[in-house]
């Protein structure tokens, strides 16, 4: 049996796939842990703006892409 090559498309399909994943998983604790976080904790450390940020924009792409693959199904 031939071993699959690690290439630049199944890296692109890796990457589409996790940000799915972490989109579908992980989008309600990110939202939840985000509002508690922010109705306890006033933002004064740009570190935890910018990983904020970061966690719902992950989130929304992937719900973006898992959009698209869910509606080319039909």
């Amino acid at each position: 049996m031939r071993a699959k090559t690690l290439t630049i498309c199944g890296i692109k399909k890796f990457i589409k796939f996790l940000i799915v994943w972490i989109a579908c998983n992980l989008a309600i604790p990110f939202w939840v842990v985000g509002h508690v976080h922010l109705t306890l904790n006033v933002y004064e450390d740009l570190t935890e703006i910018i990983a904020s940020m970061g966690m719902n924009i992950i989130v929304a792409i992937g719900f973006w892409l898992n959009w698209k693959e869910e509606s080319n199904k039909n």
